[in-house]
């Protein structure tokens, strides 16, 4: 296994030589924090163990969410969050996907294309779940934007995960009490929303959206688009495999296999799980990664309807309805403790961002 930031260090010269013109703040910011990560000569984090008093300097790792090296923790607390929101229902993967003509215009306008597409992306599910003749109610969607294809190419897609159902409000029968009650309205298994249908409304509604914005292209728009809906069962798996994506850059480190005579050897996987061995120059192979670093403070990841922050008692109601023991309320969940090396015991953190006095000589 390579270290990014090794790979950072050695090639960041050529990188700003055949793409500094390209290089937007947020590739120098992510470059940056990748480069020192955890590298000795940078900021120090002391610990020291309650049990037999070793201290230890560690080097900090950046937190940046492009980094294969951090945000292992984030990822899982997000998972976990989104697991706690699960209902006993089957649920379907929604993904969305803009056409090939469209990846000029979202690479030069990202923030306003990928926000766009998230929206549109949900829009088009929500008008669904109301009209639909079984449900005509509000369902809900974990949304996560995706910027690649299974190859590392810049292919933006947004992936929804979707219960097959939505709350409906009723009106009582004549001379019953109570005006209105909500019910949870199924769909038969197997089967949410046409594939055809839900591509040509998602077409015209990215269309007003990107007249709306002021966004103009002038490559000709096919009138076919790509939405593919399918069953993934509990839910639980596909947030899951969406959670690993979301924090920690799009190629783990144990996929960099080796830096020699400026080609970076990387292992990915195609569409149908082979793996593939390939080969760039270290500079190629660095923009390569940075066409993926979103704008700055930009979510990737969303929720929408019944599973917003917002509809916490309106998704307390569906749980209710089916009989869904109640979660604890979600609080701020401790890190894992570091544990010493010499006798295991917890080690406590004394200070951070400690300066080394005397670094070590570059070898």
């Amino acid at each position: 296994m390579v270290l990014l930031s090794e790979v950072v260090e050695r090639h960041q010269v050529e990188l700003e030589r055949l793409h500094g013109h390209q290089l937007l703040p947020s590739h120098r910011q992510a470059l940056q924090a990748m480069r020192r990560c955890r590298r000795q000569g940078g900021d120090l984090m002391v610990l020291s163990c309650s049990d037999c008093n070793h201290s230890l300097k560690v080097p900090h790792s950046c937190g940046h969410r492009s980094c294969p090296h951090c945000q292992h923790y984030d990822s899982q607390r997000w998972i976990e969050r989104q697991l706690a929101k699960l209902l006993p229902v089957e649920y379907f993967l929604i993904t969305f996907t803009v056409p090939a003509q469209l990846r000029a215009l979202f690479w030069s306008q990202q923030r306003s294309c990928y926000d766009l597409l998230l929206k549109t992306a949900w829009q088009t599910v929500d008008s669904f779940a109301r009209r639909d003749p079984k449900l005509k109610g509000i369902t809900g969607a974990h949304a996560v934007l995706h910027t690649h294809s299974r190859r590392l190419d810049f292919h933006p897609h947004v992936h929804l995960i979707v219960p097959a159902g939505a709350i409906h409000r009723q009106t009582a029968a004549a001379g019953q009490k109570g005006g209105q009650r909500r019910t949870w309205q199924w769909k038969k298994r197997g089967y949410l929303f046409p594939e055809a249908n839900l591509a040509k409304v998602f077409r015209a509604k990215w269309l007003d959206g990107m007249r709306r914005a002021g966004l103009q292209v002038q490559a000709t728009i096919p009138r076919d688009w790509v939405v593919h809906c399918q069953s993934v069962g509990s839910g639980n798996k596909a947030l899951v495999y969406l959670g690993r994506y979301l924090y920690r850059g799009v190629l783990p480190e144990k996929d960099i296999l080796s830096d020699r005579d400026g080609l970076i050897t990387f292992r990915i996987r195609d569409n149908s799980g082979a793996v593939l061995i390939q080969s760039l120059p270290g500079a190629e192979f660095l923009w390569m990664l940075l066409r993926h670093v979103l704008p700055k403070r930009f979510r990737r990841a969303r929720d929408y309807g019944l599973l917003h922050g917002n509809s916490q008692k309106l998704l307390q109601v569906v749980q209710l309805l089916l009989r869904v023991v109640l979660p604890e309320p979600w609080g701020p969940q401790p890190r894992p403790p570091i544990l010493c090396p010499h006798c295991g015991g917890v080690m406590a953190i004394i200070a951070v961002r400690v300066r080394e006095i005397n670094p070590p000589a570059p070898a």
